[in-house]
């Protein structure tokens, strides 16, 4: 990729100014189910808070440069430079670029984002939503979904993937285009500047899956058990691309295998697909059932799961990507094998 893209998501994730692109709406931290938030003026720039009719400008570092926000009615209370004020909704809105803030579940977690912010009240929490820069939030889920070491390549397949997803899956939620959680993607936080992540993201620069002209919204699997899957396999619908089982050597030669023993009645559940392997995985654990591929037998009164794999075991294998790249495959390679009749789109976004 030319060195105009690096540079250009570099400048979107130090200033913002530079590069106007797609921008998607995630909402974050929903897992700490929130009734109290903090938010804090981050980088070198004013943050501007608009709470009801009225807007204030927070500098970062300052001794009031900390906005608390809490639940009071069916609107938000919120404590701003020695002030408390209600309203349905408080934002952070900069005018010329995306704002730097770092949001806090006060004793729990502390996360740093750029773009904006609106937080209100839903269902008896407080519901912060982000809008960011699709390229911003491609690398901050890239750094989150990959392991260290990952070789960059296997990065930039990852990125491909990430972005796809985020462009064309939107309206996962009622409410919201996306979450922060694995129901989406994974995403966390900014990642550094100089990180492998937002590397493979600037080196992919706005490029997308597409299938029979269209982009579509690409899955990953942390490890597939020796061959991908197809939605058909695991219970669910197709859309769009239909996917394909493709070999993956690296996981056929060295597998992830895995032992559970379960109830009769959950054992019944998990063979049920993907929805039924969620299920159980909600009710006993994340990691209850790892994967889909899997045999059973009786053990008295339990039933024995031996599987392989961990994830769903659709789309982009990341253990055998980044087998692929280690063995010198680049990214447009590993998505070939991964996405069979596919092609890459670059997605042109626009400038001042």
């Amino acid at each position: 990729m030319k060195r105009a893209t690096l540079f250009c998501l570099f400048l979107l994730l130090a200033s913002g100014q530079v590069c106007r692109a797609q921008s998607v709406h995630i909402r974050v931290l929903s897992r700490f189910h929130p009734t109290q938030l903090e938010v804090r003026a981050e980088g070198s720039s004013p943050v501007y808070f608009v709470v009801g009719g009225e807007g204030f400008y927070v500098e970062p570092r300052a001794a009031d440069s900390v906005v608390r926000i809490a639940i009071e009615g069916d609107g938000v209370r919120v404590s701003i430079h020695g002030r408390e004020l209600h309203a349905g909704e408080m934002r952070v809105a900069n005018l010329m670029s995306p704002a730097e803030f770092q949001l806090s579940v006060s004793g729990k977690v502390s996360r740093r984002y750029k773009g904006t912010l609106s937080i209100t009240v839903r269902r008896g929490e407080l519901a912060p939503v982000v809008n960011m820069d699709l390229e911003i939030a491609t690398a901050s889920a890239v750094q989150d979904e990959s392991e260290p070491g990952t070789p960059l390549e296997a990065l930039k397949a990852q990125a491909v993937v990430t972005r796809s997803y985020y462009f064309a899956a939107r309206g996962r939620h009622a409410d919201d285009e996306f979450c922060d959680l694995t129901h989406c993607q994974v995403l966390r936080e900014l990642p550094p500047l100089e990180s492998p992540a937002t590397r493979a993201a600037a080196e992919t620069y706005g490029l997308v899956l597409e299938y029979q002209e269209k982009p579509f919204a690409a899955m990953f699997t942390r490890s597939c058990g020796g061959h991908t899957r197809t939605p058909f396999d695991t219970g669910q619908p197709i859309n769009g691309y239909p996917y394909y089982s493709v070999a993956c050597d690296y996981c056929h030669t060295t597998p992830y295998r895995w032992t559970r023993k379960l109830s009769a009645e959950d054992a019944a559940l998990a063979v049920k697909g993907e929805s039924g392997r969620l299920a159980v995985n909600r009710r006993l654990g994340w990691n209850t059932v790892p994967s889909n591929s899997f045999t059973t037998h009786k053990a008295g009164a339990e039933v024995v799961l031996e599987g392989a794999g961990q994830g769903h075991g659709i789309g982009l294998c990341q253990l055998g990507a980044a087998a692929m790249a280690a063995g010198g495959a680049n990214f447009r390679e590993i998505l070939s094998h991964y996405f069979p009749n596919t092609n890459l789109q670059l997605f042109r976004y626009s400038t001042p």
